[in-house]
C-alpha cells in the first residue's frame, strides 16, 4: 500500500503529486473532465446569459443585466423638492 500522506503536528500533510488519482466509490479512474463535473455539479452561473438566468438559479459571483433589453422603464413621475438636483428627478417603480 502506498503512503499518500505525512502527519505533522497532527494535521495530514504531503505533496500533491502522492495523493489518489480521481476514482468513484467503486474504485474506477475517472478523467479530468468527469472529475470536474462531479465537484462542480451544474453549469457555472457565470457563463450564463442573462435571459438564461432565473430565480431559481445558482447565485453568481458577478451582476447581471441586459442593457439592450426592449422592456427598459424610462418613464415615471417627477419628484417635488428636487431643487438643484442634476441626476434622477424622476421615481420609477412601485409608488405604494
Amino acid at each position: 500500500m502506498a503512503k499518500f500522506s505525512n502527519k505533522v503536528m497532527g494535521k495530514e500533510v504531503g505533496q500533491a503529486s502522492v495523493y489518489a488519482t480521481p476514482h468513484t466509490m467503486a474504485g474506477t479512474s475517472l478523467g479530468p473532465k468527469d472529475a470536474m463535473k462531479a465537484v462542480s455539479g451544474a453549469v457555472d452561473p457565470n457563463t450564463l446569459s442573462a435571459k438564461q438566468t432565473r430565480p431559481s438559479s445558482q447565485a453568481m459571483r458577478v451582476s447581471a443585466g441586459d442593457p439592450g433589453r426592449d422592456d427598459v422603464k424610462t418613464s415615471g413621475i417627477k419628484m417635488r423638492g428636487t431643487g438643484a438636483a442634476t441626476k434622477g428627478l424622476m421615481s420609477r417603480g412601485p409608488m405604494a
